[in-house]
């Protein structure tokens, strides 16, 4: 089976074929630095990743890149409202690069708590107006755009596709026009790509141009950069389901009127909202939940990943605190699990412990030893990576490919150093910190000075001594491994033992 995906762009299942084989251009929409991410936020971020770490895994190389908005976004995505980084700044007495500093460090902080790899590339607005400056000369000299008070907006009317992903029709569109919204808009869905003194008198942030000086509009921003970084012709783009209607629409419209590129982008992949009791998580609101809030909860970082990774990202995930109570329990107790493998693993020969998390592989391998580890797989750890593959390339189902980490950790016929290599192997996407909670038990094995070759001697004098039916030995066997802090558990795969 091969990678197939739900492309947003014809509303199907695709099987996925990278523009260059083996090689994937992914552009994944970035926040706009003017508060806290919220957790609804942090879905999209984790759907990225999941994507990156499954490309990966199949052995596609990725370049991934992620904008940073610290200008032009204003709350209304159709160009209506305040800007968001100057409300932002002048709510708190701070310049708005001192807003975007700040906010742009605690968005990173975020997805380093949630183990969410950083993009090869970060751009910020800011730091490429000239190349939004040239975009928009392009699109202009192709004939797409008016200029109408000091603004120049993109004329939809010229660009017959327009609304194809959101599956809007351009007659309709104009049929149903608003009036009022915007007196200089020849049509409510043009857009502005460059913004003059007609908008704000008074923008904290300007720059020359062709057209007067002043800032770019928001949809401008993520085409200049992709295109700068991944070439006028991609593989995925990515983001929120809100983004269909109006920002990626106008991305498409924006990009392939430049360039002439159609599709601009080949696999539009979006994920779906994360749903409180009262409906959609917004800002907007005034109240929203950061994962700093989770956290000052008592909730690991990875709690709520694991929460997300439950969920199929095309799915809307009701988000309650039960439920997240529900995913840190599942967490701790793979954790457990793990731990359980590796003081069983410990004892024997070879190593299954890669150096670091960097080190397991990035694949799964065909046959013989798991890279990083030294440990040969049999028939049964075989197929849990199969089905975890399946499951992936399956349009990311992540719930499925947990279900298959858990089937694989449970079963007693596969040998511990084998259930934990395959795990490490599964980590590699899932990002759950099993070789951190492997790693912490080996050491702490270590540290305590209990030898675990002792241990397993022990287990196995016991077995000998229930063989012989010797049950007062077994018993005190028993007994004093468990003044020693280890309990034993008997199965249909032998005795297994475990710390606690």
């Amino acid at each position: 089976m091969a990678l197939t995906l739900f492309n947003t762009l014809g509303r199907r299942l695709e099987p996925f074929r990278a523009l260059k084989a083996g090689e994937v251009g992914f552009y994944g929409c970035g926040p706009t630095v003017y508060n806290y991410a919220h957790i609804g936020n942090l879905r999209a971020y984790v759907t990225h990743d999941l994507l990156v770490k499954t490309l990966k895994y199949l052995g596609y190389g990725v370049k991934h890149v992620m904008n940073i908005t610290d200008v032009g976004h204003l709350s209304g995505d159709d160009d209506s409202g305040d800007d968001k980084m100057v409300k932002s700044a002048a709510t708190r007495g701070k310049s708005v690069l001192e807003i975007a500093e700040f906010y742009t460090k605690a968005f990173f902080d975020d997805l380093d708590l949630m183990r969410i790899a950083r993009a090869d590339v970060i751009p910020r607005a800011t730091e490429h107006i000239p190349d939004m400056i040239e975009l928009i000369g392009r699109i202009e000299k192709a004939g797409f755009t008016y200029e109408s008070g000091g603004n120049l907006y993109f004329d939809i009317s010229r660009f017959p596709n327009y609304g194809e992903l959101a599956l809007l029709r351009l007659d309709e569109l104009k049929a149903g026009a608003r009036t009022g919204v915007d007196e200089n808009k020849r049509n409510p869905q043009d857009f502005v790509l460059w913004f003059t003194r007609s908008k704000f008198e008074n923008q904290a942030l300007t720059w020359d141009s062709p057209w007067g000086r002043g800032y770019p509009g928001w949809h401008i921003e993520c085409s200049a950069m992709s295109i700068k970084y991944l070439g006028e012709q991609f593989d995925i783009h990515a983001g929120g389901i809100d983004h269909v209607p109006i920002h990626h629409t106008n991305e498409i419209a924006q990009s392939e009127a430049a360039t002439g590129r159609h599709p601009w982008v080949r696999y539009w992949v979006h994920n779906e909202f994360l749903v409180l009791d009262k409906g959609k998580m917004s800002k907007s609101s005034g109240s929203f939940l950061t994962l700093r809030s989770l956290i000052d909860q008592g909730y690991n970082a990875l709690d709520y990943r694991y929460f997300l990774l439950g969920g199929h990202y095309r799915s809307q995930l009701q988000f309650s605190f039960e439920a997240l109570d529900g995913a840190r329990n599942a967490r701790r107790s793979l954790l457990e699990r793990v731990k359980a493998l590796s003081d069983q693993a410990g004892a024997i020969p070879g190593a299954y412990l890669p150096a670091s998390p960097e080190a397991c592989p990035a694949a799964s391998p065909d046959a013989g030893a798991i890279p990083g580890t030294g440990v040969v797989i049999g028939e049964e750890a075989r197929k849990a990576l199969d089905n975890f593959r399946a499951a992936l390339e399956d349009d990311l189902s992540s719930p499925r490919a947990l279900a298959e980490l858990w089937s694989l950790v449970r079963n007693p016929r596969i040998r511990a150093e084998e259930a934990l290599a395959a795990a490490f192997v599964m980590d590699s996407v899932f990002s759950l910190d099993l070789w951190k909670a492997a790693l912490e038990r080996r050491e702490a094995s270590t540290e305590s000075g209990e030898s675990v070759r002792e241990i397993e001697a022990l287990v196995a004098e016991r077995a000998g001594a229930k063989k012989t039916r010797d049950f007062d030995a077994a018993d005190r066997i028993r007994d004093e491994l468990k003044k020693r802090g280890i309990a034993l558990e008997d199965g249909p795969g032998g005795t297994t033992w475990k710390r606690i």
